[in-house]
């Protein structure tokens, strides 16, 4: 357990006047007015609140002294993370081939009362004035329409068919009066989330001396309506069809032609992804298949803000205007006029000495920092920025540049993360910014991976851990902890474990079950967020480790039970308050004995059902004790514990209560 730091004094307000009403008599006996409006029990009253203040500052005392040890040894709170997700344009316009959309666009929600929740495209998206409206597949015999299934409306089909012989084919057509582009196309394939899908995890091999091949040869071609012709891939995220991800082409141009293809009547350009061979253990299938697609991350891109001016003092502090700083997907390297190269890890913070804006280094303390490094430390949660002290680390000059603004700025850097970015599909609907020649844009699937900021009752009690870890992921709890770090709220690894191989050990295989924030009652965490993990872990696992970094499997729990509850009772309240209950008992993030979490493999003990049931407001009793478990839909054993797989976890839905008054049950 973490250590609790004690409270030295644990009386408050009220227990202050009592103290004081009850001593009153012993050294005051001629004092015998108790009433609010005697003088002296106001004066009373009015130290006792000024005691209770002192006591509540006194008592902050040990927390202040271990989180400043914590700090002292390196460990600071997870920042927020952003959500992610798909987001799918919409061209206005078919009379022309593409419309280009710069990376960084912002689109949003309508939001809270913090206002919009605001998305950045990640990258450059053409979206097509060509749009994609037929999907066909031609399984080596026949040809079957799959225009319906392919869209995000929770059906799903065999792009190759149920046996995926060579020569099978995916055809894509599409309509419009303008030709195909010459561009990039960018497609978004999203797998099945039925049970027989591939399994969804992200996985690091050994040594990495090589890259295991795909499970099929597959090409992409075009009808030029005599021929089909190759096209080039320029990215494929998919590995042939197993797991969610992007496929770029280059676009054919005005050597596509329009032609009728299979049971499509309508003349349509047409490509097409052909497997030359096959070897998939099983058939792929696939939830949706989507043109116009490209990754946005719930964030806002800030550039050159002005931070101050520097005054040439020692340890001046500035402070950013947007809070908190994400850190980049990958340090930014920079060189400076005098050769130096600046790591540029979150915020470029760049300062004009004279001969222009220069970036300086963003350290984490000033402790190896000499009298000339250019060196500052940033507080993500905060945007707090501290220079140095002329001993450790270099004073700024003092200097105003002819704009007569201050000589430090914030030439770039992002702010944002949170749970408020995990947002429903449909919901990020507005576009920021004038887009000509766009209609419309949408997330066609949920928004998942946000996270708030580590509570400092998290961190304290992940530090003995951390300080055990060191840096390196050696035991199951070592890359637990180090998971953490990536952003998820929770995470189990199992030695010896493989995922495609249960019940089997493995050696040298780990893998990593985590759990993401979120306000769904089964977080589940998306191909970004699994993929974030395993290259987190991938830099302090041991060479000799294989590393499989997973969803978690759940188990849906619903309880049945009839309930006798008190004659003044309000039934529909009390059965709220029953399956709230229940609900976060057991959740994976609040459930469980210690409101930590479901355990990982945690068996469901009938008491604790039982017991939960029957201390629940208004409830007196159960009627004849019918209380009964479902598990994934089937009936436990009456009144006995459920036993519960390694590392799989539980989350309630759908209880059935029935509710009877006393004396009428």
């Amino acid at each position: 357990m973490p250590l609790e730091a004690p409270n030295l004094d644990d009386r408050r307000y009220e227990d202050i006047v009592a103290e004081i009403v009850r001593l009153k008599p012993r050294f005051l006996p001629e004092w015998t007015d108790t009433n609010d409006s005697d003088p002296g029990m106001a004066l009373a009253k009015l130290f006792a609140w000024m005691t209770d203040m002192t006591l509540y500052r006194l008592n902050r005392v040990p927390d202040r002294v271990y989180v400043k040890m914590l700090q002292m040894l390196g460990i600071e709170r997870i920042q927020a993370s952003p959500a992610g997700t798909v987001v799918q344009f919409t061209a206005a316009r078919v009379d022309v081939s593409e419309i280009v959309i710069a990376a960084g666009t912002q689109i949003a929600a309508g939001g809270d009362a913090d206002g919009p929740v605001v998305f950045e495209t990640t990258e450059a998206l053409p979206v097509l004035g060509t749009r994609l409206s037929a999907v066909q597949l031609w399984d080596g015999f026949s040809f079957s329409q799959a225009t319906v299934a392919a869209e995000a409306d929770g059906q799903s089909f065999t792009p190759f068919g149920p046996r995926t012989r060579a020569g099978a084919a995916l055809m894509l057509g599409f309509a419009g009066s303008a030709g195909m582009t010459n561009g990039p196309i960018h497609l978004y394939l999203r797998t099945s989330r039925l049970e027989e899908a591939p399994l969804r995890e992200s996985r690091t091999d050994p040594a990495k001396i090589y890259d295991l091949p795909p499970p099929a040869e597959l090409v992409w071609e075009y009808f030029d309506a005599a021929h089909w012709q190759p096209m080039t891939v320029l990215r494929d995220e998919t590995t042939a069809f197993t797991q969610d991800g992007y496929i770029v082409l280059r676009g054919p141009g005005v050597s596509a032609k329009k032609a009728r293809r299979g049971d499509v009547g309508d003349p349509l350009y047409w490509i097409r992804c052909r497997v030359v061979d096959a070897s998939w253990e099983k058939a792929p299938r696939l939830d949706a298949i989507l043109s116009n697609c490209v990754q946005a991350r719930q964030h806002i891109s800030l550039r050159a803000e002005n931070v101050g001016r520097s005054l040439g003092v020692p340890n001046q502090t500035f402070t950013l205007a947007r809070t908190p700083v994400l850190p980049r997907d990958e340090p930014e390297l920079h060189v400076t006029a005098t050769g130096d190269v600046v790591t540029i890890p979150s915020v470029r913070l760049e300062v004009d000495e004279g001969e222009g804006f220069q970036p300086w280094q963003e350290v984490e303390d000033f402790h190896a920092s000499g009298p000339e490094d250019r060196h500052f430390t940033l507080n993500h949660a905060t945007g707090r920025i501290t220079f140095g002290s002329g001993e450790k680390g270099l004073i700024p000059a003092v200097y105003a540049p002819a704009t007569g603004v201050g000589n430090i700025q914030a030439a770039d850097y992002k702010s944002g993360g949170g749970r408020r970015g995990n947002l429903p599909g449909g919901t990020i609907t507005t576009i920021q910014s004038h887009l000509p020649g766009v209609q419309a844009v949408t997330n066609p699937f949920p928004a998942t991976g946000g996270a708030n900021e580590e509570s400092v009752n998290a961190a304290k009690a992940r530090a003995a851990s951390e300080i055990a870890a060191n840096g390196r992921a050696v035991t199951a709890i070592d890359f637990e902890t180090l998971a953490l770090q990536a952003g998820v709220r929770r995470a189990h690894a199992m030695a010896l474990a493989h995922p495609r191989y249960p019940g089997i050990e493995i050696p040298g295989s780990v893998t990593v079950i985590v759990v993401p924030d979120g306000d769904a009652p089964n977080p589940i965490p998306s191909a970004h967020t699994l993929a974030k993990v395993a290259t987190h872990l991938d830099k302090v696992r041991l060479v000799s480790t294989e590393l499989h970094v997973v969803a978690p499997t759940y188990n849906e729990v619903s309880i049945e039970a009839d309930i006798v509850v008190g004659r003044t009772a309000n039934p529909e309240m009390v059965r709220e308050d029953l399956e709230a209950r229940l609900n976060a008992f057991l959740h994976p993030l609040t459930g469980g004995q210690n409101g930590l979490g479901w355990p990982f493999g945690g068996d469901i003990y009938y008491s604790d059902i039982y017991r939960l049931v029957i201390e629940t407001r208004d409830i007196l009793r159960l009627a004849d004790g019918q209380l009964a478990i479902r598990v994934n839909g089937e009936l436990a054993p009456f009144c006995r514990d459920i036993p519960i797989c390694p590392g799989e976890l539980v989350f309630a839905r759908d209880h059935t209560l029935t509710l009877f008054p006393e004396g009428r049950g």
